[in-house]
């Protein structure tokens, strides 16, 4: 079951990489456990020990897109909530997240690659 959100920007893999490859100034956020963070992750990603560690280091006017372990991951998807809700307006989900990026053969960085 995939979770999804109707007034959510979704990004596929294909538009994800699109935009690395074109040097899109954006940050790439996973929403994920400290562990699993270290263990995988894709390129370039940041992640954020607490809510005031994201809030400090993220400003409302920047492109953010949001991601997590795979598309039932409902983790991407509070964070993105809890966005929004401080107005953080300009945020994306790659809702197929790691699993879906590492299953197309496409670099990831952790302690696990």
């Amino acid at each position: 079951m995939s979770v999804s959100h109707p007034d959510l920007a979704a990004l596929d893999r294909e538009q994800l990489r699109a935009m690395v490859a074109r040097g899109d100034s954006f940050k790439l956020v996973m929403a994920s456990s400290d562990w699993a963070f270290r263990a995988k992750h894709l390129p370039g990603s940041i992640h954020f020990k607490t809510p005031a560690d994201m809030f400090a280091a993220l400003s409302p006017d920047d492109a953010i897109v949001v991601y997590c372990s795979n598309a039932d991951c409902h983790a991407s998807l509070a964070l993105i909530e809890k966005l929004r809700e401080h107005g953080y307006l300009k945020v994306r989900h790659y809702a197929g997240g790691l699993i879906d990026w590492e299953s197309a053969g496409l670099p990831i960085e952790g302690d696990w690659t």
